[in-house]
């Protein structure tokens, strides 16, 4: 294609307006991640591993919070794989994906089904489509299906939190950040009950606190901080996986306790 005919790369504040203006259908039922993959840890995995994977989740204001987050980690930290949401224009978030690898060290990607999850790595899931993280063997890998809304959105935090829940345990970790609505809070609390850390960005730096904040309220949050302090969490967190230091270290401000 000729360059001058190619599409130009989507600006954060074109994403902000799409993420912004996403029609959700209100008077449509708001299924649960049931629908997709059942709740609990899968039993028949036995076998130990030392992979980990990073779970992130958010909607609107998420474009630019993905940017500031990703162009700030180094090609060492553990594989990670996000939940944008997005209205259903597959071209749009692949040339996202695109953008954003030619900004950060490590590479970023639209996740393909069988994608490994791998250091260095960051897989966003499709547009219209769900993304689960499943277990193969010692490593993880991506799953992209198809499938309803849930909690009116596709991809749907939720059913990505609850595929790591299940698949990864204690193995992970999960991030919640700036987004209207619910979506990924019950999958968070899944994550943690399962024994993986999980951060919930703070109201402060938030383009919409509804996400995180019904999180919070869950008690799905082990620590809330700013946007500007989640790239090194994640580094840390990286970090003590490869050490073997994990249980126990703080990532940054516990969370305030639940009513």
């Amino acid at each position: 294609m000729n360059d001058q005919n190619k599409p130009s790369p989507p600006t954060a504040a074109s994403l902000l307006a799409r993420t912004a203006a996403l029609d959700l259908p209100l008077d449509r039922p708001k299924l649960t991640a049931d629908v997709i993959l059942p709740g609990g840890k899968d039993r028949s995995l036995l076998t130990k591993t030392n992979a980990h994977v990073i779970a992130i989740g958010t909607s609107t204001g998420g474009t630019q919070a993905l940017e500031d987050v990703l162009t700030r980690l180094p090609v060492s930290v553990l594989g990670l794989v996000i939940v944008q949401h997005m209205p259903s224009d597959r071209k749009f978030m692949t040339m996202f994906a695109e953008r954003l690898n030619g900004m950060c060290q490590i590479e970023v990607r639209e996740a393909q089904n069988g994608d490994r999850v791998q250091p260095g790595r960051a897989l966003i899931s499709p547009s219209g489509q769900h993304m689960l993280v499943k277990r193969n063997g010692p490593h993880y890998s991506v799953e992209i299906l198809d499938g309803p809304q849930v909690c009116r959105h596709k991809p749907s935090v939720d059913v990505l939190f609850r595929s790591v829940a299940r698949y990864a345990g204690a193995n992970a970790l999960g991030i919640l950040m700036t987004g209207m609505g619910d979506d990924g809070a019950q999958g968070l609390k899944e994550m943690r009950e399962a024994g993986a850390r999980t951060i919930a960005q703070d109201e402060a730096s938030c383009v919409v606190f509804g996400m995180p904040k019904e999180a919070i309220r869950l008690g799905a949050v082990e620590h809330v901080m700013p946007l500007n302090q989640i790239p090194g969490a994640i580094v840390t967190y990286s970090r003590q996986v490869g050490k073997g230091e994990l249980e126990h270290l703080p990532l940054g401000p516990l969370a305030p306790p639940t009513a």
